[in-house]
């Protein structure tokens, strides 16, 4: 992904780097690194990459598209 002058090599990023802006540091004045580095970690960890939908996986969340695809437990072992 590094090739010089290639617009399709960051095409992948794009999608993620839109959303990251638009919910969650869209005007946002960060009084420091560190409360930039956290509060992205957050996002990514915490909204993204569980409840933020996801078109690879059909339009659903990786919570979602995880529950559809695990049998439901019984109660037995």
């Amino acid at each position: 992904m590094s090739r010089r002058g290639n617009c399709w090599d960051n095409a992948d990023a794009e999608p993620f780097f839109s959303s990251l802006k638009k919910e969650r540091i869209k005007k946002k004045i960060y009084k420091n690194r560190q409360l930039a580095i956290d509060d992205i970690s957050d996002y990514i960890d915490s909204f993204y990459n569980r409840t933020h939908r996801h078109q690879h996986l059909g339009g659903v969340s990786p919570d979602e598209f995880e529950a559809a695809a695990t049998p439901p437990k019984t109660g037995f072992h």
